[in-house]
């Protein structure tokens, strides 16, 4: 009998963000142009990551739209 076992987290982190003209569609915050990464990993183990820039809001976080 064979058994899988995965545990994959995928994390999200703004490098830095400079401030954008325009408002959230959802709350009406601030909008804000900002570099993310993101990085996968396998059982704590970084397998895979990726820089790119994300227009965002600035009070509920919600990425308005991405630049891959």
């Amino acid at each position: 009998m064979v058994c899988f076992c995965f545990l994959v987290d995928q994390t999200r982190e703004v490098r830095r963000s400079k401030l954008a003209a325009g408002v959230c569609s959802r709350c009406g915050g601030g909008a804000s142009v900002a570099d993310m990464k993101t990085s996968t990993r396998f059982c704590l183990v970084p397998l895979y990551w990726k820089s790119w820039s994300a227009v965002m809001c600035t009070y509920c976080g919600a990425i308005l739209k991405s630049y891959h």
